[in-house]
Parts: C-alpha cells; sequence; structure tokens
C-alpha cells in the first residue's frame, strides 16, 4: 500500500489533483444506490449551512476546485452517503502524557491512504484523510485530538459521514469540552463512538447515532459497540468486546508504560489480518496533541509526522495479510 503525505496550507492545486485522482472512484461508491438515494445539491448544503455554517465557505471553495459539477458538490456536502462498516479500537494512555492510540480497521480498497496537512480558514490539522476533506483520525493547531470507530448499529438515518464531522471538529473546537458539544448536536448518518482528547489531557468519547441522542461518556476505550452489543454477528466477527474488555484491562491492570501500551495494538487481539472478510488492521495511528504529533506505525515501520515541522514524502507499506 502506497501512503503519501501531503501539505497545503490553502485549497489548491494540490487538492484539486488529489480529488481529479480520487474522484472515478468514489463517484462509483457514492452512486452504487442510484443517484436519487442521494439528496440533492440545495437539500446538502441547506444540512451543511444549518448544522456546520462555518465551514460552507471552505466547502464551496473545494467544490469550486472539484470542477463545480452537480454530483461532485452533493459528495463532498458527506451529506447522507452510502452506509459503510468499519471495525477499529482506540484508547486514551493513561500515562500523565495526553496520548490516544487507535488501530484503523477497513478495507485496502477503499481507503485513501493519505495523511493531509492544511490551514484551512487558518486552522492547522493535520490527520488520516477520509474523502478527500474529511478525517478518521487528526489533530489540529490548538492540540486537540479525534478519532472514530464504527458503533455496531445498522441504523442509517438523515444525517452527515462521520469523516466531515471529525473534520468540523477540528476546523472549530479547541478543547474536549468544545468537542463534545458539537459532537451532541450534528446529526451523523450511522453509529460512530468518537473519542477527543486535548492538550490538558480532558477527554470524552461521544456514542452518536442517527435515531437516538449521542450519549457523551468518559470512557477511555472505544471498539465497535456502544452501551451494549445490538449487532450480535458483527461483535461476534470483530470481537469488540474481547477488544474493549482488553484495553480496559491495561488500562487498570497493567499501567504499561507508553511505548508498551503502544505496541499492543500491533499484536492480536487488537491487530487484525481480517481482510479475507472484508476488513482488518490498515494502520495504528499515535497522537501526542500537547506535542501536536502524530505517528503511524505498521508491524517493523514508523513514520513520525509533525504539525510544526511537516514534511511531506510517501511510504510503500506491506501490510501482513493484505492483498
Amino acid at each position: 500500500m502506497l501512503w503519501r503525505a501531503i501539505s497545503e496550507d490553502m485549497p489548491g492545486p494540490k487538492w484539486s489533483g488529489l480529488f481529479a485522482q480520487y474522484w472515478p472512484d468514489y463517484k462509483r461508491w457514492w452512486l452504487k444506490e442510484g443517484e436519487s438515494t442521494r439528496p440533492t445539491y440545495a437539500e446538502s448544503r441547506r444540512a451543511l449551512k444549518q448544522h456546520m455554517p462555518e465551514i460552507v465557505p471552505l466547502y464551496e471553495e473545494l467544490c469550486e476546485l472539484a470542477g463545480g459539477g452537480d454530483l461532485a458538490a452533493r459528495f463532498l456536502s458527506f451529506y447522507c452517503p452510502p452506509p459503510y462498516l468499519a471495525g477499529c479500537s482506540q484508547a486514551i494512555w493513561p500515562g500523565k502524557q495526553p496520548v490516544m492510540v487507535r488501530n484503523y480497521d477497513y478495507n485496502p480498497n477503499a481507503f485513501d491512504s493519505l495523511v493531509l496537512h492544511t490551514k484551512w480558514q487558518g486552522r492547522q490539522v493535520m490527520g488520516t484523510s477520509d474523502g478527500l476533506w474529511g478525517l478518521v483520525d487528526g489533530v489540529n493547531g490548538a492540540g486537540l485530538a479525534i478519532s472514530l470507530t464504527f458503533g455496531g448499529r445498522r441504523v442509517v438515518g438523515d444525517g452527515f459521514g462521520v469523516p466531515l464531522i471529525l473534520r468540523y471538529v477540528l476546523q472549530t473546537c479547541t478543547t474536549a469540552e468544545e468537542a463534545g458539544e458539537v459532537l451532541a448536536r450534528v446529526p451523523t448518518h450511522m453509529s460512530y463512538n468518537v473519542t477527543v482528547l486535548d492538550k490538558k489531557r480532558q477527554y470524552l468519547t461521544a456514542m452518536m447515532a442517527p435515531d437516538r441522542p449521542a450519549l457523551i461518556t468518559h470512557a477511555a476505550v472505544a471498539t465497535n459497540h456502544q452501551e451494549n452489543v445490538e449487532w450480535v454477528s458483527h461483535a461476534r466477527f470483530t470481537a469488540t468486546v474481547e477488544r474493549e474488555r482488553y484495553l480496559l484491562q491495561r488500562l487498570t491492570l497493567h499501567r504499561d508504560p507508553e511505548e508498551k501500551f503502544i505496541g499492543a495494538f500491533l499484536r492480536p487481539p487488537l491487530y487484525s489480518t481480517a481482510f479475507h472478510a472484508g476488513f482488518g488492521t490498515l494502520y495504528t495511528a499515535v497522537y501526542r496533541p500537547r506535542k501536536l504529533e502524530m505517528e503511524l506505525r505498521w508491524p517493523g515501520t514508523v513514520w513520525p509526522l509533525s504539525m510544526k515541522a511537516f514534511e511531506e514524502g510517501s511510504r510503500q507499506i506491506l501490510i501482513p495479510g493484505a492483498a
């Protein structure tokens, strides 16, 4: 898998080039249930203006860079996209320094494998891209880190694809408390557990869902269920309960040093090679929001990235078990 790290302060030719490269695949995915099943441009823009008004000018700028077409603009709104599933584990290290570690478990053929570093609307953000301006994890210049896991429910409703919600939080919030208020009010189209950690080591996990109010918790661990397991076969397949129990034990019984805690994510039961069944671990990310740093890790490989001294580059990564 080829990973790239790309920096562009303001939306411009680099982002436009990425859109041209990824759009054919995203368009095929976005239209897989038929164009009429997706909201219109007017509905999409109205939803953005209602729930995330601060980023509407940025959205419009990106739409122009994408060519100004109707389908691209509707896709970029992230409003009521097709359903998608993932695995994932994430946890807050119990030491003094604020550190968030997560595994992203997904299909390698439906993934950007891209780290974006931007300064859109004056706010520095770097993180793992999804949908070209959404994020599945990231950190901003205020020292706020964020990450998502799938919530293990099949309910689909009116709301936004969660990667854009993560982008919105990092564009507009500076603390975990502020992020919690946003996560409680912005509608999501499926169920996700979103964990935020700020530079003062305040953290929370929002259990978001399209059919009930978000539950804001002080959970330091999130896997692929919410308060209770509701999708039993998915839970069994992803071993979400076992992974949660394993992480909770490491937080309460072992009190691992930082490096040992991070290393646990690169081994079973957290690390998965079940790509034959749809998704396995594509990477482990480590966020240190006080230092404005992140790392991407794979077995035998570490790629450190700093917001203060971001270096563009690429890595060819061999992921065990992935075709």
